[in-house]
């Protein structure tokens, strides 16, 4: 059986390579040129997926920098946490550069005689080679257009804003840090002991410029001695969830199937539990001697897209929740959330929430 799958992105090569695992053959069509990312573009991988990745799909060990605790701020309480999630000297999540990731994926695959990497085609063409599977990972194919347009969508009027700092060596550099501005939200995540991936997110109140950032990122900086601030790389924030996951065949998939907003990190940690899930769907049918096809696409949809929903509105009602407490700047309002912060069974359901999403 062959799957195809359009878009050549992390989720694309990390799909194929759980796909390809699973004994099937897989072409991805890319429609631009392979383009490294930025270099100071970083994500988050929960505990529980890093060791679906390593079982299932590839081994990352060597290129991911483990995160064992967790603070929050607001910009109201900027010395005194008002949540703190910690596992016991344990990995909650860990960081990983996307470039890394990216490349270990596509030398993996490239050795593989069941991969092909092909350029773009088109909806007219891509019908007549008659794949059991098409998976669409490109939100600017024709296919997204044609079959996946309506949406529910929001624009947060916010710009996210990456960079990496350089700062002098820290032993034992595990705690991420975010703070919740008057400005947007600012993490510090930890990549090395010498090194710290930066993610802001600021509202589009202003068009902000480098130095601006640079400044921003300086005056809430918990504790580095800061040698340098790597390049910053920008994007619009929005967030979208389709109407339908697929049509006949064809399955979207992806960002396509919840765009998030960053916050949280839970962007592609949402893609690696949807990885899992499409994974036992094809097993089953495999194993029991039926085709990968519409049927496929249709038990994936009733599994997975009302816990997506949930999940999507949940990390938006979290940043609603900060956003309106850095707009009232009030005492009261931060207290009461370090309260729930500080309450043990919260503090669990958090952070299950964040390790496994809605997953039992």
């Amino acid at each position: 059986m062959k799957v195809c799958i359009i878009g050549a992105g992390l989720t694309s090569l990390t799909l194929s390579k759980a796909l390809i695992n699973r004994g099937l053959y897989v072409d991805i069509f890319y429609s631009k040129k392979m383009k490294n990312i930025s270099q100071t573009r970083t994500l988050g991988i929960s505990k529980s997926n890093i060791e679906y990745f390593n079982k299932n799909i590839s081994n990352i060990k060597k290129i991911i920098w483990e995160i064992k605790d967790i603070k929050i701020f607001t910009e109201n309480s900027i010395k005194n946490e008002i949540i703190n999630f910690s596992e016991s000297k344990q990995q909650l999540f860990s960081i990983i550069h996307n470039q890394k990731l990216i490349d270990q994926l596509t030398g993996e695959l490239k050795k593989n005689k069941k991969f092909n990497l092909k350029k773009n085609i088109s909806y007219k063409n891509l019908v007549k080679k008659k794949y059991t599977l098409i998976i669409n990972c490109d939100p600017n194919h024709e296919i997204t257009k044609k079959f996946f347009s309506k949406k529910i969508e929001k624009n947060y009027e916010s710009s996210a804003y990456t960079t990496v700092i350089d700062h002098k060596k820290i032993n034992s550099n595990f705690t991420a840090i975010q703070v919740f501005t008057s400005n947007g939200p600012i993490a510090f995540l930890p990549i090395s002991n010498t090194s710290t991936s930066i993610v802001c997110s600021f509202r589009n109140t202003k068009d902000y410029k480098n130095f601006e950032v640079e400044n921003l990122i300086k005056r809430f900086n918990p504790k580095y001695e800061i040698k340098k601030i790597q390049n910053i790389s920008c994007f619009e924030l929005k967030s979208s969830i389709p109407r339908k996951y697929y049509h006949n065949n064809i399955l979207a998939f992806g960002d396509l199937l919840h765009k998030l907003h960053p916050l949280a990190g839970q962007g592609f940690n949402m893609s690696i539990r949807d990885i899992k899930e499409l994974s036992k769907i094809i097993d089953k049918q495999i194993k029991l001697g039926l085709n990968i096809d519409k049927t496929t696409c249709m038990d994936f949809q009733k599994k997975t897209q009302h816990t997506n929903f949930i999940f999507s509105k949940g990390v938006d009602w979290i940043y609603e929740l900060f956003n309106f407490e850095s707009k009232i700047k009030s005492d009261i309002f931060t207290k009461m959330i370090s309260l729930i912060g500080k309450n043990n069974s919260l503090n669990k359901v958090f952070k299950k929430f964040a390790d496994s999403g809605l997953q039992p």
